[in-house]
């Protein structure tokens, strides 16, 4: 049986944070998780500007998590240690293999698929069970933040365990439509691009009030359904 979104609000993922000020005032706003990109191409890449000390001053509801392109584990490991990161995201041609080392690790394990024009759910079955959760984001040039979206209705008929978070081109004004969403499966949302007045740099209050309508909406649907 499928993860459905029942009870619970989404989980909200903010991705591509670099700057110290910027991920203390988001950090300010509790989402769910705290994504920092480790792969240097990306131009919100924060390797070389973040410092462990902040990560480990985040609170604690805040799971933090490292995002890696064709990463050899070994030095995934070193890096989840060296900034005390909670978790990893993988966007490149990761193994089961390798989702799972870093889970018997004791670390969560995101793996990240592009989503085009079709979605093959049997490429991803050998995944099930090495991850925690799924994130489908939008094919395009670059490995993440194109700020596009792709038909979420290819979703429709997901079959599989391992839940996912929605990825791709999110802005403030999907709030309400995600909250509304019935797609089996989902349990989450990555906001990233849509959201920044910079590469790696967000709008505080921009995602204060979709944080609130996702929140409040989710919350407000729940409750019609309980009277």
């Amino acid at each position: 049986m499928t993860s459905q979104v029942s009870s619970k609000s989404l989980l909200i993922k903010v991705c591509g944070m670099r700057e110290s000020a910027n991920i203390a005032a988001v950090a300010d706003l509790e989402p769910d998780f705290l994504g920092f990109i480790f792969y240097p191409p990306s131009s919100r890449y924060a390797g070389a500007t973040l410092r462990p000390e902040l990560l480990r001053a985040l609170p604690a509801s805040v799971r933090t998590i490292g995002v890696f392109v064709d990463e050899p584990i070994g030095r995934v490991l070193a890096t989840l240690a060296s900034f005390g990161l909670d978790g990893a995201q993988l966007h490149g041609q990761e193994t089961p293999a390798q989702c799972a080392q870093l889970r018997a690790a004791g670390y969560l394990v995101i793996k990240s698929f592009s989503v085009g024009k079709v979605l093959e759910l049997e490429s991803l079955r050998p995944y099930e069970g090495s991850c925690d959760y799924f994130l489908f984001d939008t094919h395009g040039p670059a490995r993440g933040g194109n700020g596009l979206t792709f038909d979420w209705e290819l979703l429709r008929n997901y079959t599989l365990t391992t839940p996912y978070l929605l990825a791709g081109g999110l802005g403030p004004e999907h709030a309400v439509e995600l909250t509304e969403l019935h797609l089996p499966g989902l349990v989450g949302v990555d906001l990233n691009s849509r959201f920044e007045t910079a590469p790696g740099l967000k709008d505080p209050q921009r995602l204060r009030t979709a944080l609130a309508r996702l929140r409040q909406g989710r919350s407000g649907r729940n409750s019609r359904q309980a009277v």
